[in-house]
């Protein structure tokens, strides 16, 4: 589980992709402040698994699955990612729950600015769309960032001068693809009232249906 802040930008250091998988070594310093192997590390907000690491780096073996819903699958080396250590209890709940499992991927569309802040304009499927609301939580790049507002096409952001400072969400080129996981009460909201929809409607207990069941 994660917050949805950023603690280091790191670098990749080496990426070998295989047929469908991949194995990455990041260049990182502060989230590998007493790493283990087996540790979660959010990279552009995928959670990944810490298979090795030495001073200054860490690799991770990623599945076929992720790099299919990612954008992992776009890395290069010298590429930047955002890097977040998994939450510790106790830890101040500064974003909102980040899950690390990403949902699917955007497109960055339109940058303006307007004074301080910057709004981003990003395209995406319908069946993200559908768990994102206004002044919701949404997850892009693992950055944990408030929707302020979204159509059926898309949803736009207004980034602040300390996400600029802190994260690569603004190095990105209008094209480029993000990483987005929507609010995970959303999504249990949805799954819910979509189980509701396809339970069969209750029938009345009638004559008709005792007799029917041998009751009558």
């Amino acid at each position: 589980m994660f917050t949805g802040l950023v603690e280091e930008v790191g670098v990749v250091k080496s990426i070998i992709k295989h047929t469908k998988s991949a194995r990455i070594t990041l260049g990182a310093h502060k989230v590998l402040e007493g790493v283990k192997l087996g540790d979660s590390i959010s990279t552009n907000g995928v959670c990944l698994t810490v298979t090795d690491f030495a001073f200054g780096s860490f690799s991770v073996d990623v599945m076929a699955e992720t790099m299919r819903k990612s954008n992992l699958r776009y890395l290069e080396a010298g590429d930047k990612v955002n890097l977040e250590r998994a939450l510790r209890v106790g830890d101040r709940l500064g974003g909102h729950f980040v899950s690390g499992h990403i949902d699917g991927v955007g497109i960055i569309k339109s940058y303006d600015r307007e004074e301080n802040a910057t709004w981003i304009a990003i395209e995406t499927d319908a069946e993200i769309t559908k768990y994102i609301i206004p002044k919701g939580s949404i997850a892009i790049d693992g950055v944990s960032l408030t929707v302020v507002s979204t159509d059926e096409k898309g949803f736009r952001i207004s980034v602040i001068p300390h996400t600029k400072e802190v994260t690569i969400l603004l190095q990105k080129k209008i094209g480029d693809a993000v990483n987005l996981e929507c609010d995970m009460i959303g999504k249990y909201i949805g799954k819910l009232l979509n189980l509701e929809q396809q339970l069969p409607a209750k029938r009345e207990i009638d004559l008709e249906f005792l007799s029917r069941n041998g009751f009558a």
